[in-house]
């Protein structure tokens, strides 16, 4: 051999040195960086699993929360329904005793007032359980609508609380 071939072979064998040892660098380099990659990755997890965690406890919390307030208005439901029942009982047992003639309604006379033609005595028969002020006895039929009408009052206003309640709960809700 020649020392021309001596030396070109002496060449490839340095470039392929240079080759092999670039090649181990680019490898060593590629670990590296895959090595940031996963540990990145992992950070991104635990963040995930953090902001996860927050969120199921928030949920948790308002879960909680619209329950209770579920319960209170059932609570102000059963309430508000048995004041309802109740004055509705009422109202049918006064219904009854007007109908069966056991209690009468009447209404004050103004006795002064000789311009209504209303001839009421201003003083109690004898016998008579009336003291005081002179009334009028209604007829019966006007002292029913009279108790329809304060029926359907009392429903209203019963109605209306409820409503009340269950926007100051709601309201409540709100700002919690």
């Amino acid at each position: 051999m020649s020392s021309a071939q001596k030396l070109l072979g002496a060449l490839v064998l340095a470039a392929l040195l240079v080759a092999v040892g670039a090649g181990g660098a680019w490898k060593v380099q590629d670990w590296r960086y895959g090595k940031q990659l996963a540990e990145q990755a992992q950070l991104h997890q635990d963040d995930l699993a953090t902001i996860s965690s927050a969120a199921a406890t928030q949920q948790r919390a308002e879960q909680d929360k619209r329950l209770a307030l579920e319960r209170r208005l059932a609570t102000a439901d059963q309430s508000h329904h048995q004041e309802l029942t109740n004055a509705q009982k009422d109202q049918a047992r006064l219904r009854d005793r007007l109908a069966t003639a056991d209690l009468r309604l009447s209404v004050l006379v103004d006795a002064a007032d000789t311009a209504s033609g209303c001839t009421v005595p201003a003083t109690a028969a004898t016998g008579g359980l009336v003291h005081g002020a002179p009334r009028a006895r209604l007829d019966p039929a006007h002292a029913q609508r009279i108790v329809a009408i304060t029926d359907d009052g009392d429903q209203g206003l019963i109605a209306l609380q409820a409503c009340q309640a269950y926007v100051s709960a709601i309201s409540m809700k709100q700002a919690n």
